[in-house]
Parts: C-alpha cells; structure tokens; sequence
C-alpha cells in the first residue's frame, strides 16, 4: 500500500512526511510547476530505505527520466504526460497517470504496462494536478491497480478509499501552506487518516 505526499522541494517536509508514516515522497521534476525541483537537490534529500522515492515527468524524454533517475535516486517514474509505452524508462518502475473526468475510458489503460495507474482529477489542458477531486466510484472498475490523487486531504481520503479501494492515495495541494511548502499539521492530519483507512 502507497501514502504518497508529492511536491517534496524541501529536506524538512521530506523528513516530517517520513516521520508522519509517508511510504513514498514526490519531486516534481516539471520546470512550468510551482513546485519543481532540481534534480541536483532533489538527490540531497535522504529518505530511510523503505520511502520510495517518485519523480514526477511530463512529457520528458526516454533519455532525460532515465538520466534524472539515476542522479536523483529514483524508485519510480510517475509519467503525466502523452508517453507511449515505447517510450517508458528501461529499468525502472512506472506509475502511469491520467486524468479522470466523465466518460473517462480505463479500457484505454488495460495494457499499461505500468506498477500502477495513478487517478487524478480533471484539469483542463493543464498537466500534473491542480487539487480537484474526480468521482471516485469511477476507479473502482479500473483494470489495474490504482493510486487516487487530485483534492485528497484530512477530510475526504477515507471516503476516497471507501469508493475507490485503490492501492494507495497521493497528496500535494490541500495540503500545503503555499506552493511548495508543506503545512505539517495538514499532512499529519492527512498521513493518520490514510493510514488508518487503508488499513496500515
């Protein structure tokens, strides 16, 4: 089971996420994202082992994720942009993300060749998320396994883990004091109450 907090630009958000019972950490490795971070410092936060470590692509070349993988310490590429399977980093975990609105398609995904298909809400033509929650009772005919992101918090992941049973929940927006920066009392808040609905 996955507790993900994503948009990691800092050691001390990364170590409280950890203390709070975060599996997995997010670097966002999009330039146009308030949350970007250089893979250069992303490679200087320490995660115990056990933390997957997740970088977020968009639209980045075979070569490029392979590359920041390797210099940041990767476990998994999280891919949120129009990225054939051809494409896909050899020798590394993929979680495959899409973003859900009505009329969403999973047969399109049935074949992802993916860890997991990480569900986000609708965001326009905007990539990456943007805090919006989708419905969740959608996800749970999902071919796969599944990862619920987009508006999750404190208040609502249960509900989300209720309708969707996924694999695991991600958070970032919702639980921020800014872009960027953590609110630490949101995400210990949100880590307890994940935990406690996927049963970890």
């Amino acid at each position: 089971m996955i507790v993900k907090v994503c948009g990691i630009t800092n050691a001390e958000d990364a170590a409280a996420a950890i203390a709070g019972g975060a599996t997995a950490i997010g670097f966002n490795f999009y330039r146009p994202s308030p949350r970007y971070i250089a893979p250069e410092w992303a490679a200087q936060i320490v995660t115990p082992p056990g933390v997957r470590r997740v970088g977020v692509f968009v639209n980045e070349s075979r070569a490029v994720v392979e590359h920041i993988v390797m210099l940041a310490s990767l476990d998994v590429a999280q891919l949120h942009g129009d990225e054939a399977i051809s494409e896909y980093p050899a020798g590394t975990v993929v979680w495959k993300a899409a973003r859900v609105s009505a009329g969403f398609d999973f047969a399109a995904y049935r074949n992802v060749r993916a860890e997991a298909l990480l569900l986000d809400g609708p965001a326009g033509e905007l990539y990456g998320g943007v805090g919006k929650a989708f419905d969740w009772y959608m996800a749970a005919s999902a071919p796969c396994r599944i990862i619920v992101a987009g508006g999750l918090d404190a208040s609502n992941v249960a509900a989300a883990v209720a309708l969707a049973h996924p694999w695991g929940v991600d958070a970032c927006s919702r639980i921020e004091s800014t872009p960027g920066k953590k609110d630490h009392k949101k995400m210990n808040e949100f880590l307890q109450a994940a935990r406690e609905a996927l049963h970890l």
